[in-house]
């Protein structure tokens, strides 16, 4: 099979699932060595494919302001400020999964290095059990710890009814953080629509 074959494959695998899918496992439908995926996703992006690589694999995304279901419709994103001990990390991200919302991301704001962002895709607790034994085998830290437990996550969801939903567990459980005067104003703006 020819790489631009291989490639169309490639976005007909990713374009089908929901869940990201492990360069190992393309690497072994083609029979072919996982860095030659790594160079058919960067040559995919460059066609101009909106590829996340999450940390189980990669996830094709429609478009930039939201994905779409396999009838075509936005989901709605909605990103929180949130704030908590390491110890309450797998019980926020499944306040996010248990209400539907899909976690698509992680990321901070630093006063020195800026915004840093990392890709979850975290979908069910599965997901997210997996992530944290991840996250407790010492293979890496959490990102909240450069920030005294502050982050923002990205969420997607069927509805905006489940945004509220999630947005009353988190003050519950205190977790839903106060903006302050050094983020983004269009993160703001986000915020209060």
């Amino acid at each position: 099979m020819n790489g631009e074959k291989r490639r169309y494959e490639i976005i007909e695998i990713l374009t089908g699932e929901k869940k990201p899918v492990s360069g190992s496992s393309l690497a072994e439908k083609f029979n072919i060595s996982r860095q030659v995926i790594v160079q058919d996703i960067a040559l995919l992006r460059a066609q101009g494919y909106d590829i996340l690589s999450a940390s189980r694999g990669y996830v094709l995304t429609r478009e930039i302001s939201g994905a779409e279901n396999s009838s075509g419709k936005s989901f709605p994103k909605k990103v929180f400020k949130v704030v908590h001990k390491p110890e309450d990390t797998e019980k926020e991200l499944n306040i996010f999964v248990d209400y539907g919302a899909r976690v698509l991301d992680i990321f901070i704001y630093h006063k020195v290095y800026g915004k840093i962002t990392v890709p979850l895709v975290l979908s069910s607790r599965l997901d997210v059990k997996k992530y944290m034994e991840k996250i407790n085998s010492g293979e890496s830290g959490l990102l909240s710890n450069a920030t005294s437990g502050y982050h923002y996550h990205t969420l997607e969801a069927e509805t905006c009814e489940i945004f509220q939903l999630i947005q009353k567990e988190l003050e519950e459980n205190g977790f839903l953080a106060q903006l302050t005067d050094y983020e983004p104003v269009e993160f703001k703006q986000s915020q209060t629509d």
